[in-house]
């Protein structure tokens, strides 16, 4: 059985498996758990980041005003379900990524630069104040997603590189950095393949280290006569050289099925960008925008998702 390797969370959220499922990934039944009614002057709140702190969680969440800014913004949990969030823009920009690397919060997010989107990078002890650190790319890049610890005395971060539109350049691409400040030692991880992720691929929640190596959920994107359609995947990489991608699902794990996954700004969007973990019974919360509208919660175990993606392996 596989196992993740980190720490005790038995306060994760959870809610078992329906009886008769037979996919590996469930989802909430009160989903969506986050909609515009839970901060003033939200068009609408999606694609965010969550993690432990304090006894509780804490997050940073997308918001897009009713002006269409990207703007995000602090939220707090005691059971990471119900949130209170923060009416102060922390940043501009969208879909942040959380982790925790030797007591500091480090976010990432799309920067929005005069020339393109680039990475941007910051960290937090409290969640109340940041340190902006240099942008981790040149533009043109987005889903920039770092790893949970250093890997062979380095910081490691998943990007998207593209261009000033919205589709071209559908690779995933791995950089290393010393500091936090230079970085380079870029690597191909991982491309589109066919059908449900024929258009691109971007890495998802931070990556969750186990036995079998690292659980990287990601989004595929296939272009159907009605547009895009965003769905979740999954993927192993290598403990040591996370560029190496052991196993990958040939399917998706999680596709736009619920109404708030097929109705809203954007249709048919499953969108991950968090997941929690619990290295004591293997389970796993993953927080998922809906339609670029709401955010939304499914659960896994690490055992039936690595199974599942040996089950269903890629072949060429």
């Amino acid at each position: 059985m596989a196992k993740i390797i980190g720490a005790a969370l038995p306060n994760v959220p959870w809610q078992e498996k329906p009886a008769g499922w037979r996919y590996p990934v469930w989802r909430y039944t009160k989903n969506p758990i986050i909609t515009r009614e839970n901060l003033f002057f939200a068009n609408s709140i999606f694609n965010s980041a969550v993690v432990p702190f304090g006894g509780g969680f804490a997050g940073v969440f997308r918001v897009d005003t009713m002006t269409r800014d990207h703007t995000l913004v602090t939220g707090f949990s005691k059971d990471a379900i119900h949130w209170d969030l923060d009416e102060k823009v922390i940043f501009r920009g969208y879909d942040p990524r959380l982790c925790e690397i030797d007591g500091k919060y480090y976010l990432s997010w799309v920067n929005l630069t005069p020339h393109g989107t680039t990475i941007g990078v910051a960290y937090t002890a409290d969640f109340e104040s940041w340190v902006q650190l240099e942008d981790a790319c040149y533009p043109v890049a987005r889903n920039g997603v770092l790893f949970p610890r250093k890997i062979n005395g380095e910081y490691m971060m998943l990007i998207r590189p593209c261009d000033r539109g919205h589709t071209p350049y559908g690779d995933i691409f791995l950089q290393s950095s010393r500091d936090l400040t230079y970085w380079g030692k870029h690597r191909f991880v991982m491309g589109p393949r066919k059908n449900w992720e024929m258009t691109k691929v971007g890495a998802g929640p931070t990556p969750i280290e186990t036995d079998e190596g690292w659980l990287a959920f990601y989004h595929g994107v296939l272009t159907s006569c009605n547009g895009f359609t965003y769905a979740m995947g999954a993927a192993i990489l290598d403990k040591d050289e996370p560029w190496r991608v052991l196993h990958r699902a040939d399917c998706f794990l999680l596709a736009p099925h619920e109404q708030y996954e097929l109705v809203g700004d954007v249709p048919n969007v499953v969108f991950p960008c968090a997941a929690l973990a619990d290295a004591d019974t293997g389970r796993i919360a993953i927080y998922y925008g809906g339609a670029d509208t709401v955010v939304a919660l499914a659960f896994t175990t690490v055992d039936e998702t690595v199974a599942f993606i040996k089950a269903h392996e890629l072949r060429d």
